[in-house]
């Protein structure tokens, strides 16, 4: 048996796995161990929300946690939790939300991986190891071709009369805002990258209208123009996972080519990919 561990800032998928087949899924919230202490990770997700719903599937030969935040001395806090609560388990491993997503979508063969969700994050991998990662930055200095950048152009598009005023007042209308409300999401309150994500779902629904397409395309070609092409490895193949990602995959796909690759794998969820990735890895050993 093996659990396999997909974790954002906002919520954790775990799943137990036996000899390749899915024995159970739970999800808990998300652990990130830059904003949240071990003493949290190991109280207030491990023991209070998943540990009630493992049960038998306790024992575990291996534990391949996957996690936003789980990069360099930030990976020892959810490793020591984990240990604590699955102490018969030797092998835990905590890596990468990054690592994750290259894993998943391109299992042991070198390639390019991306995540594009709310946040947006590119590597280029070995078949094993990331070797290459241009640095994302966030929403406000980078994040090309996410949910966040794309919340943010439209806002600048409807506002500053790039799109039709009409459609600026029906957001304003569906979103239950105001120009003021707006600009107070944006620079008062907490977590506004989420409410910038949070557009694309008016934008997904309105494709329809050709500058909201353009719009969408616009962000995924300054992604492959910031990130992508700084690998100077287009023969290679790109997947990718998260929301955006899949939400407009045929855009993606069309942008990809336009930039002279090839798009292979896309998943909302890297973790179909993982269980593939580590079953395979179980029976080599």
């Amino acid at each position: 048996m093996i659990l396999i561990a997909d974790s954002g800032s906002t919520k954790t998928d775990w799943t137990f796995v036996d000899d390749g087949a899915v024995v159970k899924r739970v999800s808990t919230q998300g652990i990130n161990p830059v904003h949240q202490s071990r003493e949290f990770i190991l109280d207030g997700v491990l023991k209070s929300e998943l540990m009630p719903q493992v049960h038998e599937e306790q024992s575990c030969s291996h534990i391949y946690f996957y996690g936003a935040g789980c990069v360099g001395r930030w990976t020892e806090s959810v490793r020591s939790a984990l240990a604590e609560v699955f102490p018969q388990t030797a092998d835990i491993s905590v890596e990468s939300d990054l690592l994750g997503a290259a894993r998943a979508v391109c299992g042991r063969q070198e390639g390019m991986a991306a995540i594009l969700g709310t946040g947006a994050n590119s590597c280029l991998y070995d078949g094993r190891e990331i070797v290459a990662n241009v640095p994302p930055m966030g929403y406000i200095l980078g994040d090309e071709g996410s949910g966040a950048v794309l919340g943010r152009m439209f806002l600048n598009a409807i506002f500053k009369g790039g799109l039709p005023q009409a459609m600026r007042d029906d957001y304003l209308s569906w979103a239950g805002l105001s120009y003021a409300d707006v600009i107070e999401k944006v620079y008062r309150q907490p977590l506004a990258n989420r409410y910038l994500a949070s557009i694309s779902k008016y934008i997904y629904n309105h494709l329809d209208v050709s500058g909201l397409r353009e719009l969408v395309k616009e962000n995924f070609r300054n992604f492959f123009a910031n990130n992508v092409a700084r690998y100077n490895r287009p023969d290679l193949p790109l997947g990718a996972v998260g929301s955006v990602a899949y939400v407009y995959r045929e855009l993606l796909s069309e942008v990809a080519a336009e930039e002279g690759y090839e798009l292979t794998q896309v998943y909302q969820s890297p973790m179909e990919g993982l269980i593939k990735y580590h079953s395979e890895e179980t029976k080599s050993q």
